[in-house]
């Protein structure tokens, strides 16, 4: 078990894809997403393995969870800065998403 003042230290937020290219430089196959956070944030840029069941014209538009604060990892040819939050499932990754639209930056607790 962890301490809620640990849980405290990830930062999660949402943000709005506005990118997607694929990273062909990754070992497995991966996007590179830029998202949007608000003017607070900017915008940031993650390597995600969600190929197997998103395209880039589905992602584009959408509202994704992400950890903000972790140390940035490269991976293939992206500097991938955020990490997109999502279910290990049967069908691959399913991503985290708010029901309702939502203002980029907004706080996950």
């Amino acid at each position: 078990m962890i301490e809620v003042t640990d849980f405290d230290k990830v930062e999660v937020r949402v943000g709005t894809v506005v990118a997607v290219a694929e990273n062909k430089k990754a070992r497995h196959p991966a996007y590179a997403v830029t998202i949007d956070f608000g003017p607070e944030i900017g915008l940031k840029k993650s390597s995600a393995q969600i190929t197997a069941l998103y395209t880039p014209d589905d992602l584009v538009g959408t509202q994704v969870v992400c950890c903000v604060n972790l140390q940035p990892m490269h991976i293939g040819s992206v500097k991938s800065e955020v990490r997109i939050l999502g279910t290990d499932s049967a069908q691959g990754v399913v991503l985290l998403r708010p029901t309702h639209p939502v203002k980029n930056g907004d706080r996950v607790f």
